[in-house]
Order: C-alpha cells, then sequence, then structure tokens
C-alpha cells in the first residue's frame, strides 16, 4: 500500500526535475546567446571594416528590442502558452545567427541583433510562468536558484566556447554552430515534454481565475527594484576594472581577479539564496540585509585602497551576497503576481533590467568620461541604498493581495 502511494508523488516529483532541468537549460542557452556577439567583436570588425561605434550600436538595438518586448511577451505567454512561446523564441534567436553566418554585412548584424533581442524577451516571462505553475511550492526558492544559475553558468563559458569555434570552424562558422544551439534546445525540451503554464495558472480550483489588473503597485515597485538592481551591479561588472586600475593604482591582474571573484561568488550565492529563499517569507528583508552590507563593503572600496587579498575577499564577499538576493527577487514576483498572469508579471518587472543596461553605459561611462573612478563604486553604492529602501516597502506590498 506504502509503494502504491508513493509512486504518484515518485512520478510528480520526477516531472517536476525534468521541467526543471530543461527550462535551465533553455535559460543557459539564453546567457551563450548574450555573448556570442561580443566574443566576435574582433573578427566582425575586421570583416565588415566598422568600427566599435558601430559595433556597439547593434547591442544597443538589442537592448532595446529586448526592453520593450519584455512586457508584450509575458501577455502572450498567459494568452497561448508560455511552453510555444519558449520554443519559438529558442528557435528565432538561433536563426538569426545562423543567417548572419550565412550573409554576413552590418545590415544582417543590426537585423540579427534586433531579433535576437526578440528572442531574449521570451526567456523571463515564460521560464518563471512554468516554473511558478510546475514546482513544488516548498522547494520553488531552489529551482528558482538553480534556474538562475544555469543562466550564469551559460554566461561564464561562452568566451571559452567561442574562442574554441572560432579557432576550429572560423568566426562565420562560429556563428553558425552557436545559432544550432538556439533549435538544438528547442528540439531537447520538446523531447523532454516540458508542460505548458497558460491553461494552469489560470486556474483556481478547476474554474478560470477571476481577471486581476496587472499594474499594481507592488509590480511597479518590483520593476523600479530590479532596475536598481542592475545599476548597482552594472557599474562593478562592467567598469570595476577600470575603475580599480584608474584610481586605486591597482594592477590589471589584481582588479581582473577581483571582479572574477565578484562573478564566480556571485553564482555560489545563487544556489545558496535558493536554500535561503524556502525557509523564509521575508523575502524582502532578506534582500535588504544582503544589500544593506553591500553597501558598506562597497562603500570601504570607493574610499580606500585596499590591499589586493583584502580587495579580493571584499569583492567575493559582495559578489556571493548579491547572488543570495536573487531567488528572494524572484520569490517576490511571483507573490506579487495576479493568478494566472505569472508571465506578465514576469514579463514587466524584468523591463528594469533592461532599462539598467540602456542607462548604465551611459551613466558610468560619463563617471570615467570625468575621471572619477571612486564614483563607480560611489553610484554604487547609492543604488544599492536605494534598493534596501526598495526592497522593504516592496516586502509589505507583494503581501497585499492583487486588487481586481
Amino acid at each position: 500500500m506504502v509503494d502504491i502511494l508513493a509512486a504518484p508523488q515518485q512520478a510528480k516529483t520526477d516531472s517536476a526535475l525534468r521541467t526543471l532541468g530543461a527550462i535551465s537549460v533553455a535559460h543557459w542557452v539564453s546567457h551563450f546567446h548574450l555573448f556570442v556577439l561580443p566574443m566576435l567583436f574582433p573578427f566582425l570588425k575586421a570583416q565588415l571594416g566598422v568600427g566599435y561605434i558601430e559595433l556597439g550600436f547593434a547591442l544597443t538595438v538589442f537592448g532595446i528590442v529586448s526592453g520593450l518586448t519584455q512586457a508584450p511577451i509575458g501577455y502572450l505567454a498567459d494568452h497561448i502558452g508560455a511552453r510555444k512561446v519558449l520554443l519559438i523564441g529558442l528557435t528565432v534567436g538561433g536563426v538569426a545567427l545562423i543567417m548572419l553566418g550565412l550573409h554576413l554585412s552590418y545590415t544582417s548584424l543590426i537585423v540579427c541583433a534586433a531579433l535576437l533581442g526578440l528572442a531574449n524577451s521570451v526567456y523571463h516571462p515564460c521560464d518563471y510562468a512554468i516554473l511558478s505553475t510546475h514546482m513544488d511550492e516548498a522547494r520553488m526558492g531552489r529551482a528558482f536558484s538553480i534556474h538562475t544559475f544555469a543562466g550564469f553558468l551559460g554566461g561564464a563559458v561562452a568566451p571559452a566556447i567561442m574562442a574554441a569555434l572560432v579557432a576550429s570552424v572560423g568566426g562565420l562558422g562560429a556563428l553558425i554552430v552557436a545559432g544550432a544551439v538556439g533549435p538544438a534546445a528547442a528540439l531537447g525540451l520538446l523531447a523532454a515534454g516540458i508542460p505548458d503554464a497558460s491553461s494552469a495558472d489560470r486556474r483556481q480550483d478547476g474554474a478560470a481565475a477571476p481577471k486581476q489588473s496587472i499594474i499594481t503597485p507592488a509590480l511597479i515597485m518590483l520593476t523600479i527594484f530590479f532596475m536598481l538592481l542592475g545599476l548597482s551591479n552594472a557599474g562593478i561588472s562592467n567598469f570595476g576594472v577600470v575603475a580599480l586600475m584608474t584610481g586605486y593604482g591597482v594592477t590589471f591582474s589584481a582588479a581582473n581577479i577581483a571582479l572574477t571573484a565578484f562573478l564566480g561568488a556571485s553564482a555560489a550565492g545563487v544556489l545558496a539564496g535558493g536554500y535561503l529563499a524556502d525557509r523564509t517569507t521575508r523575502h524582502g528583508q532578506v534582500a535588504a540585509a544582503c544589500f544593506g552590507i553591500n553597501a558598506v563593503i562597497m562603500l570601504v572600496i570607493a574610499t580606500t585602497t585596499l590591499p589586493s587579498l583584502v580587495l579580493t575577499a571584499a569583492m567575493g564577499i559582495a559578489g556571493f551576497l548579491g547572488g543570495v538576493i536573487a531567488p528572494s527577487r524572484d520569490m517576490l514576483v511571483r507573490h506579487a503576481a495576479p493568478a494566472g498572469a505569472a508571465g506578465r508579471a514576469f514579463g514587466i518587472v524584468s523591463t528594469g533590467f533592461n532599462f539598467s543596461g540602456i542607462l548604465s553605459p551611459l551613466l558610468f561611462g560619463w563617471i570615467m568620461d570625468q575621471n572619477m573612478p571612486h564614483w563607480v563604486f560611489g553610484a554604487s553604492v547609492a543604488f544599492m541604498v536605494l534598493t534596501v529602501l526598495l526592497a522593504l516597502a516592496t516586502d509589505r506590498k507583494s503581501a497585499e493581495p492583487a486588487k481586481v
């Protein structure tokens, strides 16, 4: 009798793990594709005869398209099914790179960047809608953390993979092979039988969930929260090395080791944060505490010149705490989303990251142009303090039921 009762539970667990694995693969592909074009900039510059400004414009097109389409894609996922939209996104992103490899021109590069931006807007709404619907509630934080870690891993291995591809099959071949990963992953998800999220997510006790406003105060605050998170990390990730070298006399090697500690510890922190998110309901307080400590660490880095070993340790601690926040951040969104609107909710708040991606290069680039490298860390401190305050307010808002 025990075996008979345990069998359905085991089957449900196996299905959830298969779903988590498949969705994590999709997130790996999304971050891998983010780095394909930047890793090929030297090849593209030589082949197309353009400068880095023209190449940078392609990334700007990517960011704008992704930012403008996140929320609409979330609506689409909730209405026709997150699975269909996710599979289309994987395929479109892959085909865009393949077509660029088959017909290389600057116009094709811009079109490719736009299609990649469109494909990128699919992952957060669809991934989180499926996970929110089909993961065990008691393990939701860990599921989110594994999903996020897979994305970090995709970005981390992209430079090595692209370098190996260029060495073996050339730049055009590298584009084609990297693009083929998208449709291959889509086929893998189909083979894994990933579930859909629209109909299941919209039903409560067998009945359709009542229509509710998606533009709630909690989700508006979370969108700003995501933007502040992005701004807090962007300066350190993108300008930290040059700021340390220019303003603190840190060697290129030491600055890169410190940044590597920051990024590597972030990935470890994401996994630890998943366990923490499953053991508390005060996700906003978790985020506030971690970023409060980070603000102090970054303030010390901004105002003093630390020995290399101490600097690396401080950056590692800050990265770890920044990673811990990620699952709690996602749980805040899930709790704030009205029933049947997980895709739309994650699509809307994820635009905050896109806004930060557009604003941060301009802000921190201007700071460096003004020869104020200390303010790369100082501005990050300011954004962290704002993030702490908003996290505490968001924690209260997300606990309030959405109004019809």
